[in-house]
Formats: structure tokens, sequence, C-alpha cells
């Protein structure tokens, strides 16, 4: 009756071990170190960086405790923080010569001291919050100037696009400071030009002149427009970020607006700080360019280069841009027909209008895909027009799997509106003081321990297994946040203090219903097996209406609320686990194997119209 099979104790045990186990690495603390990653997508950092890091600490004179590669970046961990300083500077000096235009990002970061056979499957602490071991600051500031040149660029060609469709013969289409110009070389056409324009393009008002070539139409964005531009171009920067540090798996960041042009982001608990940076201070942007075979194009940029090239290339564009980044709905690392990796772009319809547009007019001339970063542009591809497409193609190169997975990530998260530059960046400590971390744990373990010491002496035995079964739901539930890497913050610890109250009331029910059971005068065996039976279907019916109201904290919810309702949802489950299942299975190895079982530890139960004598005191066995 009270008897579990071989393997439900094998898989409590293994759920035990791996807790344990998930659970360890955050006890060991961490150690200061430096990180090493790629500051430009054509430039990766592999194994070997580890052997270039090695060389540039042994020329220092500087001991690393460990030098080891993640898959992105290269981090060297150190004893103390005046070390880990003077490797940054060492590493810094040697890995990026030119400091205007660093070729890798070094920062000082922070590393877990836990053992390397724990990172070897995996088992990682949990990330603090930005109010307990504080984390990133970036302000940036968005370049409004070149925002309204963009969203000038983009109305060129729609003004290019809609003249050709209907067939109205132009010149001279140009970008007039916050403006645009254009020649219509025919009279009879100026006023169905100047009707198209003024229905198509509504931001501006149209002025014309006559010039010897035609009518110039010339076209100023109204003040309201301007404006208008520099809070969308702010308003999608922020969207674009949330999207990026989405892609970072950042929990609980602050990302909002300063001012007229600057975006304050704050991330919390971020370890790869390196790679947070490089991601979102990217001003990474695609632009869709024609070459200039002639060599006299507005703008020349380097191709990237070639598996096994060493010789720079260059290429000239031509002034008009087909498309851009922010026309971009969809791009993911995919396989051309050859079943080389490339990256498969969905662009939207204007965007696909004037691309078909430009491919039909171009057929067998060269087409560069062109990504600009911090201002600079790089030819990420440069290939022969060879049939006419529009909105849906691939960029195909030389890329490797991993380019074509960081350059979609750049679009898919969003194109930035306008550049934006990091001009503050600092660690930022515990916003709430070193006290309030302490006072935050010391609630989890004073209320822990006054749990304990409450079930224990009033329901015995069955008290300590239920005491055991709290630890377990909180060895359980720091795993699962560990193994999910969460960022934990002080609603989230509140939230864990919480859930031990809630854990224990699922005990508190059991153990009350198996002394209910004895009180009627059912068998000790059969008290067990009908209180952990008949407890479920409350237990059940209060977490999961519990459970409802987290969901829709975590649904409705941001910053610290969404921050409890995770670690409040995944409490409810694991104290269910936890109360029910691994409370039962140590009252069935106390009890299951004793047949004739007379008597259970679970404190005085009282019967009905029983009194007991003067100066008895509690006895804590039931003799059936």
């Amino acid at each position: 009756m009270n008897r579990y099979p071989l393997w439900k104790y094998a898989f409590i045990l293994v759920a035990l071990i791996i807790g344990a186990l998930y659970t360890l690495p955050n006890f060991f603390g961490e150690a200061p170190a430096v990180q090493v990653s790629s500051a430009k997508v054509t430039l990766k950092v592999d194994f070997a960086m580890i052997d270039r890091v090695q060389k540039v600490l042994d020329d220092a004179s500087i001991k690393a405790d460990r030098i080891s590669f993640d898959g992105a970046s290269v981090r060297a961990r150190f004893d103390d923080t005046d070390t880990q300083i003077k490797a940054k500077d060492a590493i810094a000096r040697a890995l990026n010569p030119d400091a205007a235009d660093p070729s890798y990002i070094v920062a000082l970061n922070l590393l877990s001291r836990s053992p390397a056979w724990l990172a070897s499957i995996r088992a990682l602490p949990m990330y603090l919050g930005l109010d307990l071991r504080g984390g990133v600051h970036f302000l940036m500031q968005v370049d409004m100037r070149a925002a309204v040149k963009q969203q000038l660029d983009a109305y060129q060609s729609e003004v290019r696009g809609a003249l050709r469709e209907k067939r109205i013969r132009f010149s001279g289409l140009s970008r007039d400071g916050d403006g645009l110009s254009v020649v219509i070389t025919e009279d009879a056409s100026v006023n169905a030009a100047r009707d198209l324009l003024t229905s198509r393009l509504t931001n501006f008002t149209w002025t014309d002149s006559k010039v010897p070539e035609g009518t110039q139409l010339v076209a100023r964005l109204t003040p309201k427009a301007m404006t208008d531009i520099g809070n969308q171009a702010l308003e999608q920067n922020i969207e674009t970020l949330h999207k990026r540090v989405n892609e970072l798996g950042v929990a609980e960041p602050v990302i909002q607006r300063q001012g007229a042009d600057r975006v304050v982001v704050q991330l919390p608990g971020v370890q790869d700080t390196a790679r947070a940076k490089d991601i979102i201070g990217r001003t990474a942007t695609l632009q869709f360019r024609l070459v200039d075979q002639a060599g006299t194009g507005s703008e020349t940029v380097p191709v990237r280069l070639s598996p096994g090239e060493t010789a720079q290339r260059t290429v000239s564009l031509k002034r008009e841009v087909i498309a851009t980044g922010e026309q971009l709905e969809k791009a993911s690392a995919t396989l051309d027909q050859n079943q080389r990796p490339a990256v498969s772009v969905n662009l939207n319809d204007a965007a696909g209008r004037a691309m078909r547009a430009v491919t039909r007019e171009n057929l067998g001339k060269p087409m560069a895909i062109v990504l600009y970063e911090k201002g600079k542009g790089e030819a990420v591809s440069v290939a022969t027009i060879q049939g006419e497409f529009g909105n849906q193609f691939q960029i195909t190169g030389n890329f490797t799997p991993q380019e074509t997975a960081d350059i979609a990530l750049l679009t898919r998260a969003g194109a930035l509106a306008a550049p934006m530059e990091i001009i503050e960046e600092r660690t930022i400590g515990p916003s709430l003081g070193a006290e309030n971390i302490a006072k935050g744990f010391n609630s989890v373990i004073y209320g822990f321990a006054a749990i304990a010491l409450f079930m224990c002496a009033y329901y015995l035995l069955f008290g300590v297994f239920s005491t055991l079964a709290l630890a377990f739901n909180l060895l359980l539930l720091v795993a699962v946040l560990s193994m999910l890497q969460a960022t934990l913050t002080l609603p989230g610890i509140a939230a864990i203090a919480l859930t031990l109250g809630m854990a224990i009331d699922a005990n508190v029910l059991i153990n009350e219903r198996v002394r209910e059971e004895l009180r009627m005068g059912v068998p000790p065996q059969s008290a067990i097996h009908a209180g952990y039976e008949r407890a479920w279907a409350t237990i059940l019916d209060s977490n999961v209406t519990t459970l409802i109201a987290g969901v829709a904290l975590l649904a409705f919810g941001s910053g610290p609320v969404r921050g409890f309702a995770v670690v409040h949802c995944l409490g409810i489950l694991t104290s269910m686990f936890s109360a029910v299942v691994f409370s039962r299975a140590l009252v069935n190895l106390w009890y299951g194997r004793q047949k004739k079982l007379k008597s259970v530890s679970i404190g005085q139960v009282w019967k009905p119209g029983a009194a007991a004598p003067a100066g008895a005191s509690s006895s804590s066995d039931l003799k059936a």
C-alpha cells in the first residue's frame, strides 16, 4: 500500500543529484576576469586566441588562473582585480594596435570560481540582478541627422519608383539638405508629377521653379515631419535594443528614453558584458547597392576577404540605395541550393518593388550587400544579378554558418533607424547595497528555519519529513533557476520566501488529513495512504489557482513584477513535486515496510470526546 517501486526512488535520487549539482555553482562566488571577443561581424575569435592571450600575459609576467574559450570569446580568470586591470591593458594594447579602430573588444568581467568539471556539464550559477549584483549601464546617443538622412534616402527611392511607374521622365533626383529635388524634363508632365508626389509624400511641402533642364520640384520636410522622424527613430531604436537584448537572453533589462536623443540601457546580472556591448553597441545596418564598374561611384568600400585571400579588394558603389536594413521583414540563416551557408531575406512590399525594378534593368551587373558598422562600410557580398527578383531572395557568399547566424541576428533583431553611439559606459554596483543583499537572503534562511522548527515541533517525525521536502523544493527551485540562467533580483528572493510558505501548506494539508484518518480509527498504514490520496485534490486546486495568478503577472507584468512571477510560477511547480512525491517517498521508506504498524509519529491526535488525563503530556504516537 505505502511502497514505491524501485524506479520511483531512482527517479527521485536522480532529481536530487541533478538539483545538487546545478545548485552547487552558486556557492563558489565569482573571480575577476578579462574577456576578449570580436568587435566586427567578419572577424571571429577561435581557439587560437587562447594561445595569443597566453603569450601576451607571459610577456607581461601576468599569471592567469584559467583561460577558456566559450565558443564566441576567450576569458582569462585572475586572483584579484589589480591583476585583472593590468591584464586588460596588456591584452588591449597587443590585440588593438589602432585604438581608433579596434578589432577586438577587451572588457572586464566576472567569472564563476566553480570548478571546470561543473562548467563542462553547463552547471552555472544564477545571475544576480542590478539590485543585488549590479550590471552594465550604457548611455547611448542617437544621431538624429543620420536618421533624417536615412529617411530621405528611402523617400528618394520612393520618388524614383513612383515616377518610373507612371513613366514620367525626370533627371537630377538628389537629396537637398532636409529635402529632395527632382527635375521633370517634359513640361506636359509637371502637373502629373506634382500631383503624384504630393499624394505619395505628404510629409513634404512642394515648390517648383524653372531650370534649363525643365521644371525643378523641391520638397522640404515639414517641422512636424522632422520631429516625427526623430521620435520614430528613437522608438525604433529602443524596440531594436529590446529585441537585441532578448537575443542575448538578459532578464529584466531597463531600456528607456532619456531626453530628446538618448537611451539608457541597463543590463542587470549580465555576465558576458563584451558580447552585450558588441551586439547592442553595433550600429550595423545593411544596404543593397549597385556596383559602379567604372570606379567613379559615390563611395568606395572594402570587400570582405574570402577564405585564403590576403590582398584587400575594394568596390565602388553607386549612390542609389535599393533597400536598407529597416525594410527587412525577416532574415534567417539557411543553406542555398548548393548546401552552402546563406542568409534568407524577406523585404517589405516597397523595397520588393524597388528591388524587382533594379534587378530587371541591371541583369548581368554586380550588386553589393554592404554592412555598415560604426560608420564604416564593408561589402559582405558582391554578386552578379542573374535574374529578376523582388521580396524574397538569399544573400550568398563565402560565409561560415556562424557568420550567417551573426548577420541574421542583427537583421532579425531589427535595423537601427539611426546610428547610436555609446557615450557613457560603466559597471554599476548593487543599487540597494550589500546590506539589502544580506537581508534578502537572511529572510529566506530565517523563514526556512522558523518553518522547520514549527513543523518538527508540531508534527514530530512527519514534520521532519516535511522539512526535508521543503529543503528539496528549495534545492530544485535554485537548480532550475540556474539551469535557465535566470537573473535573481530582490523580488525574486521575495518570491522564494513566499514559495516556502506555500510549499509547506501542502504538507500541512497532508499531515492534517492523516491525523483526521487516525481520529476515525483507520489503521496507520491506511491513514497514511488515504491522507496523501485525499489531500492531493485540495493541493492541486490551491496550486493551480495560485499558478493562474502567477501566469497573469508573467503575461502582463514587466520588470521586477515579471521577475517575481517567474520565480513564483517555478516555485509552485517544484513545491507540488516535493510536497507530494518526495515527502511520500520518505514516509514510504520509513513506514512502508512495517506490515504491522502500530503507531506513527505525527504529533498528538485528538479523538472526539476523549479528554487527556490531568497532567498528561501530549503523546506523539497513536496506538492502532
